[in-house]
Formats: structure tokens, C-alpha cells, sequence
């Protein structure tokens, strides 16, 4: 099968999927979309299971898709783009502390939190899994994916600030987890030393080097937008940032995720304030809106597919559901000790804690790491668990998450 008959299976599915969600089941099109995915190859398998159907065909049809690839080379530095280029920098700025907290002292507390919680239970189930490979679980389920909620907050009458806090902390966090993902892997396959010095040297040139090209990237490309005042060719040169500017940050081996995420802020903002004429700014908006939620409907299509090519084994679903409230915990925690600190020197809006919790959904990312791991002792059990922890946080904290913001802040009038 082709790469295009690939995307082509993909994106049919997507369109039918949305159609059948919107027209009947009308749940918020992402977690729509992955769910009704999830249950219509769950059926295939329990029908092939039960000799009624025969699923080889889709089965192969799956396996031959690249999640990993596809995720964390292709569609990520996208996403991550079309997110930030819609956000308020002001907003982001005004919130910068909290933010650059939750999204680097948050990412390493909720890791070590969920790696030696873990640990002794799944040691409890039998699974001799040493602390490194614990904590490299962590690292996965760490990274926080609001795309599937951010619309259902915004309903519920999130206030802007923690909004905005939201919003910040997913772009950024993403960046870290990889980098924390990347040292951890290291150290269980062999590739890197245990080193206070080489986790410095890793996150110096990737966080680092990737927030400073992200900055080169978009200073460039607003001095070209700002020569021209033809839309189109504005907005290809977006999509070469995307495209060319997150292949060589990757190259280099900086963080591509954090080269897109400030080369859109600097586009988004400065870019669309003083570059852009108004005819380009609408068509801008509406490309890359559209190209957002395109990508956002194949990558949970990919999410519900996936499950047929992951090797279930009772022990390692039972792990996952163990990881499903230490994921939660590690959460609150990450989220709480920062916050519960900088209450001495700012203020918070009510609920922050709660609300940064239970929104904190796991998504695409997560699952593309996992399965990016090399083939070895622990990787099953990595997978599921981590396949297991996703599905609850998008299905259950997802369709949860506006109801539960709601009743919070029912009769407080809290808008700021």
C-alpha cells in the first residue's frame, strides 16, 4: 500500500467518521471521531476472535502506518503551529511564570511521580521492570494534549487566565516531555549515560536550541511577509516554516516541537499585526484553522485504529488501569506543588488546581512515543499501559471535563 493510499483510507474514514458524529452522535468531533473509530475495530477484533469476520486485511492496513512517524515527524510540528498562531502572546506573557514552570519543573515532577508509583505495583503483578524503564513511562504519560477539550472549556467559561495558562502549558510541555522521553530512552537502551552533566547538555541544546531557532525561524519569515502582500504566497511561506524549518530543527537535533510552537507566537502576533494586510490575515486564519482540524480528525482516527495493532495481554491491561489514577496523581501533584508555592507571591483564579488536573488530557503524542520505543523486554507493557491511560483521558476526562468545569464555577461569575 502506497503512502497515499494511506492517506487516502485515512482521510475517508475521518470524513465519514465526522459525518456519522455529527449527524447522530454528536459528541465533540475529536473524541468523536477516536471513539467511534476505538469501537468499530474493537468489533472487528471480537468478530474475527469469534471466527464471524476476518480483520487481517485491516490489521495490516494498520500495522503498516508509522504512528510514531507519523506523529512526532509529521503532524506535531503542525499542530503545534496551528495552535500557537491563534493565541494571544500578551496572554501568554502575563502568565509566563506559571507556564515555564508547569511545563519544565511540572513535566519532571509528574515523571518521578508516576515512575515510582509504578513501579511497586506493577512489580506486585509480576512484571520485573526496572526503575529507569518506570520513570521513562512517566515521560510518556507526563505530556498533556488539551486539543480535544480546548473548545469545550472555552463553553464552559474557563476564565482567560487559567485559559491562557492552559493553552501555554500544552504547547510548551510537549517540547520537554520529548526532551525528557529522549535522555530516559537513552539510559534504558544504553545510548546515554546517567548524567546530571548529559541531561544538562541534552536539554541546553534541544529546549534551548530549539526555543532560540524557533525565534530565527519566525523573525525570517515575518521580514519576508512583510515584503510581500500576496496571500498566497504568505501562506506557503508558513507552511515552508512548518515544513522545512521543523525538518531542520530536527536535523540539528534541536526541538522541533519548540521551534514551532515560537515561530507561530511570533507569526500569530507581531506577524499577523504588522505583516499582513487583512485579506491575508482572514485567508491565513482559515487555512490553517481548517488544516488544524484535519490533521486533528486523522491523528484520533489513528488513535482509535491503533488499537488493533496493540498486543493486549491481561497483566498489561490491568497495569494500565493501575497507571490510569497514578497518572492522576502524578498530575495533581505536578500541577499543585507549583501552584500551592507561587500563591505566596500572586494570585490564582479559584479551582486552578482542579481544573489543570482534570484537563490535563494525554493524546497523540504520548501514544507516538510509546511505540517509538525499541522492541525489547518492557516495551508491551509500555504501550498498552500508555494505549490504556490515553483512551480514559480523552473519553472519560474529555467528555467529563465541561460538566466538571461548569459545576465549579456555577454562580461565581468567574470570567478573569
Amino acid at each position: 500500500m502506497t503512502a497515499f493510499d494511506v492517506v487516502a483510507v485515512l482521510t475517508t474514514m475521518a470524513a465519514v467518521f465526522a459525518y456519522v458524529n455529527h449527524r447522530y452522535v454528536r459528541l465533540p468531533t475529536t473524541i468523536g471521531l477516536m471513539a467511534i473509530s476505538l469501537v468499530l475495530s474493537l468489533i472487528l477484533v471480537v468478530l474475527e476472535r469469534q471466527g464471524l469476520a476476518s480483520a487481517e486485511a485491516f490489521v495490516s492496513f494498520v500495522e503498516s502506518i508509522d504512528f510514531d512517524e507519523a506523529v512526532l515527524q509529521g503532524m506535531l510540528g503542525a499542530l503545534l503551529f496551528a495552535g500557537a498562531l491563534h493565541l494571544e502572546l500578551e496572554d501568554l506573557i502575563e502568565q509566563r511564570g506559571v507556564i515555564t514552570i508547569l511545563a519544565t519543573a511540572g513535566v519532571l515532577v509528574s515523571t518521578a511521580v508516576v515512575g515510582l508509583l509504578v513501579m511497586p505495583v506493577w512489580g506486585a503483578l509480576g512484571f520485573a521492570i526496572p526503575l529507569a524503564s518506570c520513570l521513562l513511562f512517566g515521560a510518556i504519560v507526563s505530556p498533556t494534549d488539551p486539543i480535544a477539550v480546548a473548545a469545550i472549556l472555552k463553553r464552559a467559561g474557563v476564565p482567560a487566565p487559567l485559559m491562557a495558562k492552559i493553552s501555554g502549558e500544552s504547547l510548551f510541555n510537549d517540547g520537554v516531555g520529548v526532551v525528557v522521553f529522549l535522555f530516559l530512552a537513552g539510559i534504558v537502551t544504553g545510548a546515554e549515560e546517567a548524567s546530571t552533566s548529559v541531561a544538562f547538555e541534552l536539554f541546553a541544546v534541544e529546549v534551548v536550541g530549539g526555543l532560540a531557532f524557533g525565534g530565527l525561524l519566525g523573525w525570517v519569515s515575518y521580514r519576508m511577509l512583510r515584503s510581500v502582500d500576496h496571500y498566497t504566497v504568505e501562506i506557503l511561506l508558513t507552511l515552508a516554516v512548518v515544513t522545512g524549518g521543523y525538518s531542520l530543527a530536527n536535523h540539528l537535533h534541536l526541538s522541533g516541537p519548540l521551534a514551532m510552537v515560537v515561530a507561530g507566537l511570533f507569526l500569530g502576533n507581531r506577524g499577523r499585526a504588522l505583516a499582513m494586510s487583512d485579506n491575508t490575515r482572514e485567508r491565513l486564519d482559515g487555512f490553517w484553522e481548517l488544516a488544524d482540524e484535519f490533521l486533528n480528525a486523522v491523528l484520533f482516527v489513528l488513535i482509535g485504529v491503533e488499537v488493533v495493532a496493540v498486543a493486549f495481554d491481561g497483566r498489561a491491561v490491568l497495569a494500565g488501569l493501575i497507571a490510569i489514577p497514578v497518572a492522576l496523581v502524578a498530575r495533581w501533584v505536578s500541577v499543585g506543588l507549583p501552584v500551592t508555592a507561587l500563591r505566596t507571591v500572586r494570585s490564582f483564579t479559584p479551582h486552578t488546581v482542579k481544573v489543570l488536573t482534570w484537563s490535563g488530557l494525554k493524546g497523540g503524542i504520548s501514544v507516538a512515543l510509546a511505540l517509538s520505543l525499541p522492541v525489547g523486554p518492557e516495551r508491551e507493557l509500555i504501550v498498552t499501559a500508555t494505549y490504556v491511560v490515553v483512551c480514559f483521558s480523552i473519553l472519560v476526562q474529555g467528555l467529563s471535563v465541561g460538566g466538571f468545569v461548569k459545576r465549579l464555577y456555577a454562580g461565581s461569575g468567574a470570567t478573569s
